[in-house]
């Protein structure tokens, strides 16, 4: 059964948490999905932007704990947390940008997985908070890293340590959101916002996004890679070094014929 729907539309991927029953409560096989997910949405060129969202009445309720509570310390260590950063951190690192709309329940993973969006629009109804620490487990998957780096340590030591929730308007406040709309202009919203990025360089953008990711000290070895490597592909040289690899001969990058050796008692 598919947890997460993904539908590509008019340059839009949505991207839709589709288990309403549960209030999109996160399983493993939903992190197995959303791995898989962002990796088509990363190499589809009719891809320009992400609407992230959830089915129903919630964006997402957090992990599932019928998910996870009897799983060992060493399986919650290494499948549940593990596997849980993989997917989060593959939807974070998507070249398009990405837009959450945030409806009902926001908590605990589901801030997580708010968190790994550039822009998020919330409905003026939801309610937002860290609660893992009351259940006597931490904030996973990034919840005191990624959250941190975006909204700051304070608003998380109000959620996580003591407990906090926050209304759409208090959240806008503190910048855990970017925007609140009225109860069922989510997507409205989202849809009007994705139409601006047709005015705008796609390459320009997804640099700038990476630069961005990068300031906040996340994932940087990793775009000073691909941007290096980008650069190099798109120069000359490569389809030169190329060439030359296939035809069992050195590469001329200089554009120098090397001098050819004389006989001997010619001039």
């Amino acid at each position: 059964m598919t947890l997460i729907r993904l539908e590509i539309a008019e340059g839009i991927a949505h991207l839709t948490l589709s288990r309403p029953v549960r209030l999109n409560a996160i399983t493993m096989e939903m992190m197995y999905e959303l791995i898989t997910i962002c990796r088509r949405i990363e190499r589809a060129k009719n891809a320009h932007v992400v609407i992230l969202s959830g089915e129903g009445r919630a964006f997402c309720a957090g992990g599932d704990i019928d998910a996870w509570s009897d799983l060992s310390p060493q399986d919650f260590s290494r499948h549940w947390l593990r596997e849980g950063h993989q997917a989060l951190d593959a939807l974070a690192r998507l070249r398009q940008p990405v837009i959450a709309v945030l409806d009902g329940h926001v908590l605990g993973g589901g801030l997580e997985l708010a968190a790994c969006a550039d822009l998020r629009i919330a409905e003026d109804h939801i309610r937002i908070g860290q609660p893992e620490p009351g259940l006597g487990i931490i904030p996973g998957w990034s919840g005191t890293q990624r959250a941190a780096r975006r909204f700051g340590t304070q608003i998380l030591r109000r959620m996580a340590l003591f407990g906090e929730t926050f209304t759409a308007d208090q959240a806008c406040t503190l910048g855990l959101v970017d925007q609140v709309v009225p109860r069922g202009q989510g997507h409205e919203t989202a849809h009007s916002l994705s139409a601006t990025l047709r005015h705008r360089g796609p390459l320009a953008t997804e640099i700038t996004k990476m630069m961005i990711n990068a300031a906040e000290g996340e994932e940087h070895e990793r775009i000073i890679d691909a941007m290096a490597g980008r650069i190099t592909a798109a120069d000359p040289e490569l389809s030169l070094g190329i060439s030359a690899f296939k035809e069992r001969r050195k590469p001329d990058f200089w554009g120098e014929q090397p001098p050819t050796s004389q006989p001997e008692g010619k001039p």
